[in-house]
């Protein structure tokens, strides 16, 4: 998508971008973000945490004052723009506005969808800790179908109500969005770092998840967003209760959206960069975040949410988060690839990302494009969320519909003569 602000930094042009999609859904007011937007200066950092911090502490006090709907839809929207504060200052983890932008936008969330029906906080058992969550009943009787969902390399629980929560729970899915290690909850609380092997954490939130009875058990999809469209793909490889997977969008080598800013070939920069020591690497990589809004952005949240000391230490663990193993191959449930256009970081030109992973799949798998002629073509596609939500749901209908008939038919069964 053309950018409309921050020409010289794509990076703060996304992030506005994504803070403008979520108004499909509740999640912000467009003049709001513009306005909000206006007052930021590219590539400053503590302009941009001061400048939304001042509009979600100025929107939780007029909403904490107001009438019930006005109060609950004005903290859903300040709960946005608080995530937003402190999403560029993960360079320097001890920076105390970090959390206190985190804890005041969860607060504001929770107390907006306390007044939503059938929203509902979670806490999911995870080997000694537990995974933070939001657990969205559909209307109805009986059991049926859930999505679980979860964000990727930067998304939060919160931000998933906007995302696809609600599009889901109101076509009649029960939803299940949750943080992961390495995900927002877990890191500001102290929890988990990322791992790759994302099966042992859908794992448990699966047995979580069907203790429930309002849950079928054989209508289970997963939805990741962003890198969780490795993540996602991932656990699907190993975890045969998923009855569908969805990539949104589809990550093959989440680290060649790194090695693309270096001057050196991919293979070369990954192998390097495992080495004990390679001063000439660390050279070429602060010179490059120099360079590269994008780049110094995702250094410095890389570390962060994988607790590893350097920028190299850094791409070596980002490395581990790809299908070069071949481990595509072992999914055998239906695969929704969507990949975008113009995609900020696995670009569509040529073979892009989305489709190095398509094609190893051997499971029933679609792919799905978003194109700039729909508004859709970024990353993720946050400037048309409602459409991206009726395609993937849509989509879900389809392919979980023949396993919804086969267990509405029941066994088979003969008498002896």
């Amino acid at each position: 998508m053309k950018r409309l602000m921050f020409q010289d930094d794509p990076a703060f042009w996304f992030e506005t971008l994504r803070n403008l999609g979520l108004a499909a859904y509740g999640g912000s007011d467009v003049g709001e973000v513009v306005a909000t937007a206006s007052r930021i200066t590219s590539g400053d950092y503590d302009g941009w945490h001061d400048a939304w911090l001042s509009t979600a502490r100025r929107l939780e006090t007029e909403a904490r004052a107001a009438h019930p709907v006005s109060a609950r839809d004005g903290l859903l929207r300040a709960s946005s723009y608080y995530r937003a504060a402190e999403f560029f200052l993960h360079g320097n983890p001890d920076d105390p506005r970090i959390d206190h932008a985190y804890e005041r936008g969860v607060a504001c969330f929770r107390d907006a969808v306390a007044h939503l029906p059938g929203v509902t906080p979670v806490e999911i058992p995870y080997e000694d800790a537990v995974l933070r969550g939001y657990f969205y009943r559909a209307a109805g009787e009986g059991p049926g179908p859930t999505l679980v969902m979860h964000n990727g390399f930067d998304g939060a629980a919160e931000e998933l109500h906007f995302f696809g929560a609600l599009a889901g729970q109101e076509r009649g899915y029960h939803v299940l969005a949750f943080d992961g290690p390495g995900q927002p909850a877990a890191i500001h609380l102290g929890g988990p770092a990322f791992r790759p092997d994302w099966e042992n954490v859908v794992g448990p939130v699966l047995d979580f998840l069907t203790r429930d009875s309002g849950v079928d058990p054989a209508l289970i999809a997963l939805l990741g967003v962003s890198l969780g469209g490795y993540l996602a793909p991932r656990a699907a490889a190993y975890e045969p209760r998923l009855a569908a997977v969805v990539a949104l969008d589809g990550v093959f080598d989440a680290v060649s959206a790194l090695t693309a800013h270096l001057p050196m070939p991919h293979e070369e920069a990954v192998r390097r960069a495992a080495a004990d020591q390679d001063e000439e690497l660390d050279r070429m990589l602060a010179h490059a975040r120099v360079r590269s809004p994008i780049l110094r952005w995702a250094l410095d949240h890389g570390r962060y949410v994988t607790k590893t000391p350097t920028d190299r230490a850094f791409l070596a663990e980002y490395a581990r988060y790809g299908f070069k193993d071949g481990s595509a191959a072992k999914i055998t449930c239906p695969v929704l690839v969507c990949e975008a256009a113009d995609d900020l970081y696995y670009s569509a030109t040529g073979e892009s990302d989305p489709r190095k992973l398509y094609r190893q799949l051997t499971a029933p798998k679609t792919l799905l494009t978003f194109t700039e002629e729909e508004g859709a073509d970024a990353h993720c596609h946050p400037g048309a969320i409602r459409l991206a939500a009726a395609r993937i749901f849509d989509w879900l209908d389809d392919t979980l519909q023949p396993v919804r008939r086969h267990a509405a038919d029941g066994p088979k069964t003969t008498e002896d003569p």
